[in-house]
């Protein structure tokens, strides 16, 4: 009964947040996130970021571990994601995004924390780091099939990832105003991302369910299996098996619409959109199980 309780306690509030957006957008077509979309990309993200590598015990030791792990996981979902895409005669290289790029800022941060405390919020935080800087490189050259590092150095949060790892390296104490600064920043970050992915699974539409399906089951059981396989060579376990089991388990990152927007065709945009709304819908029945299996195995 008691891992029962614990996975409602880790789930509600993150589905219950989103079903707040998802309500907002329905009610209001019209409703402008822009605000908080530019809030938490200039601010809220990147003192997320800092806080979560910084102040829940992670070192730059642990930091450096998993952001490795995640590169290994994204070449496996590139690997698979590559020969879906084959099969499905789709664009090898602009669709490819979504498959490789999941949810682990959004979902991903406020499951870890439920489910593990602080030291899962610090751990998830050093995974979505690679995330973070994937969609600003790698996921900008998959779109434009060019690089383009300018936007890179236009984003909030590569900073915050920077000064995270200035601390991290010189083993500095984070002063306290700036740690409870963040601290704050952080948790309303949460609630205003969450919210906001709400909303926009009113927004995207799906143009090709049997397309949008493959890639989606593609991404939400290829991630997990990807995640295991890992976590046996590496021999982890407890909460460090846990937040890589969890976070290979998200689904698409809207990040890859947004990216993909400014510099694909219609047509890949679409694709990609189909496959972000689809794979966070089925990972409203992936996710209980995937944090299930986390809680028994990994605790």
């Amino acid at each position: 009964m008691g891992v029962y309780l614990k996975l409602f306690e880790v789930l509600f509030p993150v589905f219950f947040i989103i079903g707040i957006g998802f309500y907002l957008g329905k009610k209001d077509p019209k409703l402008n996130t822009n605000f908080i979309t530019n809030l938490t990309g200039t601010i809220g993200t990147p003192a997320l970021i800092f806080y979560s590598l910084t102040s829940t015990g992670v070192d730059l030791e642990t930091f450096l571990e998993f952001f490795t792990y995640k590169i290994i996981m994204i070449i496996g979902f590139s690997l698979i994601g590559i020969i879906t895409l084959m099969i499905t005669k789709r664009d090898l290289i602009q669709e490819l995004p979504p498959l490789i790029l999941p949810n682990n800022g959004n979902i991903g941060l406020s499951v870890c924390l439920f489910a593990y405390g602080a030291k899962g919020l610090g751990i998830a935080g050093a995974i979505a780091s690679v995330i973070m800087l994937f969609h600003f490189t790698i996921g900008v050259f998959l779109a434009k099939k060019a690089f383009d590092f300018k936007i890179l150095f236009k984003n909030g949060p590569i900073y915050g990832i920077f000064l995270a790892l200035f601390f991290l390296y010189f083993d500095y104490e984070v002063p306290l105003f700036l740690e409870n600064t963040t601290f704050l920043i952080s948790y309303a970050t949460i609630f205003m991302v969450l919210m906001s992915l709400g909303v926009a699974l009113t927004r995207l539409k799906v143009f090709s369910l049997k397309l949008s399906i493959i890639n989606s089951f593609v991404r939400m059981i290829g991630g997990p299996l990807i995640g295991l396989a890992l976590i046996d060579f590496f021999n982890l376990n407890g909460v460090e098996a846990g937040v890589l089991f969890i976070q290979s388990a998200m689904p698409s990152a809207i990040l890859t619409y947004l990216v993909g927007s400014m510099y694909s065709p219609k047509r890949v945009v679409d694709s990609i959109a189909s496959t972000i709304v689809v794979s966070t819908f089925i990972s409203f029945i992936t996710l209980p199980i995937i944090v299930y299996i986390a809680l028994i195995y990994f605790i």
